[in-house]
């Protein structure tokens, strides 16, 4: 079993903003494969299960708000014995334009308190990400622009990202390497 992960914020004053890239992203991923959410208060979270490519998943979107993400996810993890190379993690990142993804398997937090919490709970570094680019806020303050939604001008990069995104974890969930995809994708 696969567990992929999308942090965001839950409620709708935040539907759609930069910093709910995470929640779109397996959104998309869960529309595109018929699976649909409900919410599992006991587990903190918004889950859809199912399988994709053969292979059964589990989509997550923490109900506790980003900056603790962990607190959601590390229960998850537990209760269902999963190694954390079956585990990805999708969340937005300023330091890369709209429009591009990067694939990572381990490192810091870099700022973001989602994958603060992420390590704290998990007792790692050591995980599986799909990191969406969502641009930095130049002069604008990092709390609001992360918490604003994408400009006009920005959506159709966007939508470009989350779907290369989405193809990224189906070939991880259908077997390939997370190193390949890296070398694909990134």
């Amino acid at each position: 079993m696969k567990m992929i992960v999308g942090l965001g914020n839950i409620g709708p004053q935040y539907d759609e903003t930069r910093h709910n890239t995470g929640f779109m992203v397996v959104d998309r991923l869960a529309v595109d494969n018929q699976l649909s959410f409900k919410h599992v208060s006991k587990m903190e979270a918004m889950l859809a299960s199912g399988m994709i490519n053969g292979e059964k998943v589990l989509l997550v979107k923490p109900t506790t708000f980003m900056n603790d993400s962990g607190r959601s996810v590390r229960p998850l993890v537990d209760y269902y014995d999963l190694d954390i190379s079956d585990l990805v993690i999708v969340h937005d990142d300023m330091d890369l334009p709209v429009g591009k993804i990067r694939l990572k398997k381990k490192g810091s937090a870099g700022g973001h308190n989602g994958i603060k919490s992420l390590i704290s709970y998990l007792g790692t570094q050591h995980f599986n990400r799909v990191k969406v680019g969502i641009d930095h806020p130049n002069k604008q303050s990092v709390v609001n622009y992360v918490l604003g939604k994408f400009k006009p001008d920005q959506k159709e990069a966007f939508e470009q990202a989350k779907i290369s995104a989405v193809s990224s974890i189906e070939e991880w969930v259908s077997g390939k390497n997370f190193d390949q995809l890296m070398n694909e994708f990134n």
